[in-house]
């Protein structure tokens, strides 16, 4: 059984890695075996921990008398020496058998964003063959989480269309611009890119697992909290989960205390007040209240927790539940389909692309699959309700009846 996987990401400075560490360190203490990992490029991980981190899993000391906290910094480019050197010199191998420049073969085994899958890739091989009860991942900033969590389907799709189905006639143009020598090695270097679509549908399949979820650390400021809202509906297109939102440094409320510190207080909390009021949408909002000091150790780390989860089981996330996607009969003849994607203010397109829908939030793209009784309709229409995007279809005359 594979673990819970929780993952936090936010703006770059909003506070994920010390949020993060807090939960795992929370988590720990209260018995359960836990291991916190970053994919942040830029790593802080170690530094909020009070402890150095290397790319082997190690003990962190305090975490708590019940439990013992592990933790780990992943290091892309060691994954890419090892995991990405042997295939990419088999498809180099390959370009110049059949008559692709040496340099331009360099340049076309480069895929962007090999660092970052592997990466997620290791944090999938942790949950999976761990010990562990709960893997805690402090992710990058929140554009290259998107870009990060996005990568799996994006690669599985590029490989879907490319192997196996081209497979054989690839083989046969190689061996007859080539020779059989080169057919050999594509026929190793297919059967590795086969194993590399396996890995990624099962990253995919994780990243969409019930038992995965993602937490979303935000400061209550306007710029921040649109950037938050943005978010929410991306991952929903992606159809991962988010299951908490956190306002980090939220400024103690002064009471009736009087003075120019106070006054400062007051109106500072009263902003920030009427920005969370405004992501009420998105369900219960956890508030963290800021800190005069700066929150290094399992000890500290315990105190924010305590106030982030204040009694709760910091496991206990809001996850909506209702499926990305459902269709429903509206008419004699016409259908609806339902996304449930909270889109808001966000800008939105739509288009067709043979049996798939090409939706586009803020540039976002995702196309999704069509279910077969649509496949043979036209779209009528589209429109924003309390359920998301619906979309409109009717049959299309030409294909209603084959």
């Amino acid at each position: 059984m594979s673990a819970r996987l929780l993952l936090f990401t936010g703006k770059g400075g909003v506070g994920k890695t010390t949020l993060a560490a807090a939960t795992a360190t929370a988590l720990a203490a209260g018995g359960r075996k836990a291991l916190v990992v970053s994919t942040d490029p830029a790593h802080s991980l170690g530094d909020a921990l009070g402890v150095p981190l290397t790319g082997h899993v190690g003990e962190v000391d305090g975490a708590g008398s019940t439990g013992v906290l592990h933790a780990a910094q992943i290091d892309p480019r060691a994954l890419v020496d090892d995991a990405w050197r042997d295939l990419r010199g088999h498809l180099r191998t390959v370009l110049a058998g059949a008559g692709v420049d040496e340099l331009d073969a360099e340049e076309l085994t480069v895929l962007p964003g090999v660092e970052e899958l592997l990466a997620l890739s290791e944090v999938r091989r942790l949950a999976a063959t761990g010990p562990w009860d709960v893997v805690v991942v402090d992710c990058g900033p929140t554009a290259e989480t998107l870009r990060l969590l996005a990568l799996p389907e994006a690669f599985a799709s590029y490989l879907e269309r490319l192997f196996p189905t081209h497979r054989r006639v690839v083989r046969g143009l190689l061996a007859g611009v080539a020779g059989s020598g080169t057919v050999e090695k594509w026929d190793a270097t297919a059967d590795a890119l086969g194993r590399l679509a396996e890995d990624l549908e099962q990253l995919r399949g994780l990243l969409t697992s019930p038992t995965t979820s993602v937490r979303l650390v935000l400061t209550p400021e306007r710029v921040v909290a649109a950037e938050t809202r943005r978010t929410v509906t991306a991952l929903a297109l992606q159809g991962i989960r988010v299951d908490g939102v956190v306002a980090n440094r939220v400024v103690p409320d002064p009471g009736a205390d009087r003075g120019p510190a106070a006054d400062w207080l007051r109106t500072r909390r009263a902003e920030q007040d009427a920005v969370l009021a405004e992501l009420a949408d998105l369900g219960p909002v956890a508030a963290v209240e800021h800190r005069a000091a700066e929150p290094v150790g399992a000890a500290a780390l315990l105190k924010v927790a305590e106030g982030l989860y204040q009694g709760r089981d910091p496991l206990d996330g809001v996850v909506d539940e209702e499926p990305l996607l459902s269709v429903e009969r509206t008419g004699e003849l016409e259908y609806t389909l339902r996304l449930a994607l909270p889109v808001g203010d966000s800008s939105l397109d739509l288009a067709r692309v043979g049996d798939d829908l090409a939706v586009t939030v803020d540039g976002r793209r995702r196309l999704v699959a069509l279910p077969s009784l649509l496949r043979r309709c036209l779209v009528t229409g589209a429109e924003l309700d309390d359920t998301g995007l619906a979309v409109r279809f009717a049959p299309d005359p030409d294909l209603w009846m084959r």
